[in-house]
């Protein structure tokens, strides 16, 4: 098993992406994305000014930057991103962002088997390769999403395939990928990584030295996550650290986003009581944060003219003492540059400025935003529809004003003429809303659990509503959302 070769075909079959896109399960691709969107232009950053923090498991400096391999550049960049989907991974501008960042300190990297439908591993190995092992720590999950995945074999097969992929002898940091999904979240984890024997398996490679730290990243059931943490109490279980979504909307109104999403101030607060480390993930919120609605932008802006709206959710993240590293999906030169600005060095927020960005979460919540990230983990659709697109679409109209209510508002054909052009130009109409058929696929992969067939009803209900200037049915269909009326 461990000496086996795999031909990519193999592979993506073994992970469970197949050849057919229509029985993919959830996999992200490497498409552009608004996450990190620059809103100043990037300085050039400093070289040796990196903040690092230092794992107690193994005394790991590890930058507070953090690179997140889940987007990454494409060859024609000209092209819509939703229809990069197949689009060649540009392993030399991988090569020119990898080499400036271990330049300017960064020397944390995660990928996963599932990133980029199964391409980011490849692409990270070969950039990183290129650099002596002791400059960097790879982090990658077992990403043992689908049912054929799920055996003792096929999951060994995947970890072993990942070190050949990444072109490493041992993972520095290895997950349990995204637990505490799916419909019967204790089940699921039960049958990914306890009754295959799995979670003993990685156990033993840590031993062995293939593994050097061991850990899970969380999404949904509350009960998932103390139970894991009920392990390593009991002493079932070591974990060295633990990736969490943080960020200063996620601190106290995660479960008012969304009531399956767990607050990041117990999340954070549960691993400080063991002194387990936290590697944060959505630091922006899929972008939300760098994009936010104009009238909050403009209260951090006049706040602090000469830095990016963005740069205060990474103060925010970077600001926790237990926090080991913040990633961020970093496609674009600039992204990379401006994150290296804020965190070279760090500026960490005073108690004013957390209490500042807690009030503006508070306002955010009001807008009722679908709570997507764009991490696209609901992708392929099996009927086309492209939803991160819709969703994308629906929260950048609501958050400028172009979700109008009724047709007695101001602006209202302004308004309404921005939401159905701005809809055809983003997502093609064959991929809209209105071809769900409600087969519930996506909604189990949702790391925010959002009922994505509910709200693909909704929305093709008010895109109706506003071809037709129905005003008894745009009352029932825009916010507050049906699950909240």
């Amino acid at each position: 098993m461990e000496n086996k070769i795999y031909s990519r075909r193999s592979f993506l079959k073994a992970l469970g992406i197949g050849t057919a896109a229509a029985t993919a399960p959830a996999v992200v691709s490497c498409v552009s994305s608004e996450d990190n969107e620059v809103n100043v232009t990037p300085q050039e950053p400093p070289v040796g000014k990196m903040v690092y923090r230092t794992n107690p498991s193994t005394g790991d400096k590890v930058s507070l930057l953090g690179y997140g391999m889940m987007r990454l550049p494409t060859i024609d960049d000209n092209r819509s991103a939703r229809e990069e989907k197949d689009a060649e991974i540009d392993q030399e501008m991988v090569n020119r962002q990898v080499d400036y960042a271990i330049e300017h300190g960064v020397n944390y990297f995660d990928t996963s088997p599932a990133y980029c439908r199964g391409r980011s591993e490849h692409a990270t190995g070969i950039a990183l390769k290129r650099h002596a092992r002791d400059k960097f720590f790879i982090a990658t999950k077992l990403s043992n999403f689908a049912p054929e995945t799920q055996t003792r074999e096929a999951s060994i097969e995947m970890f072993h395939n990942s070190l050949k992929e990444l072109q490493v002898d041992y993972i520095d940091y290895m997950l349990l990928h995204a637990i505490g999904g799916g419909d019967d979240a204790m089940e699921t984890f039960e049958t990914r990584y306890i009754k295959n024997g799995i979670l003993d398996f990685l156990v033993e490679q840590r031993e062995k030295g293939l593994i050097r730290n061991l850990g899970f990243s969380y999404h949904g059931d509350i009960a998932i996550f103390d139970h894991a943490l009920k392990m390593h109490d009991e002493g079932k279980i070591k974990w060295d650290f633990v990736q969490i979504e943080l960020n200063y909307l996620d601190w106290k109104y995660a479960d008012e986003i969304n009531d399956s999403n767990t607050d990041a101030e117990y999340l954070y607060g549960e691993l400080v009581k063991r002194n387990i480390p936290a590697v944060i993930m959505e630091p922006l919120l899929g972008g939300r944060l760098a994009n936010l609605p104009e009238p909050l932008a403009k209260k951090l802006l006049s706040r602090d003219p000469e830095h990016s709206v963005a740069s205060w959710a990474f103060r925010y993240a970077g600001s926790f003492p237990n926090v080991l590293t913040v990633l961020s999906g970093m496609t674009r030169m600039e992204h990379l540059k401006e994150n290296l600005t804020t965190y070279c060095p760090l500026k960490p927020l005073t108690d004013k400025e957390k209490l500042f960005l807690e009030t503006l979460a508070s306002e955010y919540v009001s807008y009722n935003i679908i709570p997507c990230n764009d991490c696209k983990y609901c992708m392929p659709c099996p009927y086309g529809i492209d939803i991160p697109a819709i969703f994308v679409h629906y929260n950048k109209c609501l958050t400028e004003g172009n979700v109008p209510r009724e047709t007695q508002q101001p602006d209202y054909y302004k308004a309404r003429r921005a939401f159905l052009v701005g809809y055809d130009r983003s997502v093609p109409k064959l991929r809209q809303a209105d071809h769900c058929i409600g087969c519930g696929k996506c909604v189990s992969h949702c790391p925010q659990r959002i009922r994505i067939p509910k709200e693909m009803e909704r929305i093709s209900k008010y895109v109706e509503a506003l071809k037709t200037s129905n005003n008894d049915d745009l009352t029932q269909v825009v916010p507050p959302k049906e699950d909240e009326e």
